[in-house]
């Protein structure tokens, strides 16, 4: 198995020399040189030799040995379909003139079966229908309908935003809203004291209706969603404006307004959640309270160019 002279060696063997016809074994060639020399490995085609087809081959690898040398190795993947005795040849390497010679090889292909010539000519074996990959057409089917889904979705979503648009666009300003807010709150005050209502023993819609106007009127002068909110959460916002002077006055003291209001949305809570009964003179400092809160933070007038006084537009 070995062609070996002074400096190249060069080896072929067979993984297995029995081969049943069809299947495929493997043959390895090994060049061993030293690294000053230049050696060229054969150029393989489809066929080793006449009835040898060559089915895969490997690049070649090299590897450096410890003692200096080098080694070439390279696979080749052999089959046959004639049931016959093989001699295979030498492979031949060449080292600049010089060319070196594996030893013969022996393959014995067989036939596992007796062909009967009398029968006609048939398959070996019998067509195979390949088998539905039922994961895969449901994936795909599952992904047609995520699309699908998304796309209804979008489409739906661009429908609403536009017909939303629409009717933003084209819903009419509330007049109150352009009005100042403190000329609407004054105007409904004045009207639940011309009503009096809790006269007639209705205290808690005369609380509800008074504190309504309180709020938002404190929505729209304070940018407080007062309407939204409790009366703590309410009071809270409201304190470092009127308590701590961050909020310019017309008329009286910070401190004493945010006490007064307090004890006003308090006394509405107790009528409205804990069925409180007020009397007349609660009632009507409840109503005074509103009247003096809203007057009090009413947005000082401004002086216009020409010198007079102009009302500074509430929000």
């Amino acid at each position: 198995m070995l062609n070996l002279l002074l400096a190249i060696v060069v080896s072929a063997s067979i993984d297995s020399t029995t081969l049943m016809l069809g299947d495929q074994t493997d043959l390895h060639l090994r060049v061993t040189h030293e690294k000053s020399e230049q050696v060229e490995m054969p150029n393989f085609g489809d066929q080793l030799q006449d009835g040898i087809e060559i089915v895969d081959k490997t690049i070649v690898d090299t590897l450096a040995l410890k003692d200096g040398r080098v080694q070439l190795d390279q696979y080749l993947t052999l089959t046959c379909f004639k049931d016959s005795l093989f001699s295979v040849n030498p492979i031949a390497v060449v080292s600049g003139e010089d060319t070196f010679w594996t030893d013969p090889l022996a393959l014995n292909v067989v036939q596992p079966f007796e062909v009967d010539t009398t029968l006609a000519i048939t398959d070996i074996k019998d067509i195979e229908k390949a088998p539905i990959w039922w994961w895969g057409i449901i994936r795909w089917v599952l992904l047609g309908l995520l699309l699908a889904g998304l796309g209804v979705g979008a489409y739906y979503l661009v429908r609403w935003y536009l017909k939303n648009r629409k009717e933003t666009e084209e819903a009419p300003i509330d007049p109150e809203l352009l009005r100042p807010a403190d000329e609407v709150a004054l105007e409904k005050l004045d009207a639940i004291k011309a009503a009096k209502i809790w006269k007639d023993g209705k205290i808690k819609e005369y609380q509800t209706e008074l504190t309504d106007v309180v709020r938002e009127y404190i929505s729209r002068r304070f940018d407080v969603q007062s309407t939204e909110k409790t009366s703590d959460e309410t009071l809270k916002e409201l304190k470092p404006l009127l308590v701590n002077g961050n909020l310019s006055l017309v008329i009286g003291d910070g401190k004493d307004l945010y006490g007064k209001l307090s004890k006003m949305l308090q006394l509405a809570d107790l009528v409205k959640f804990a069925k409180w009964h007020t009397t007349p003179d609660e009632n009507e400092l409840a109503l005074t309270t509103a009247y003096d809160f809203v007057k009090e933070t009413t947005t000082p007038p401004q002086p216009s160019p020409q010198g007079r006084e102009t009302e500074t537009p509430q929000s």
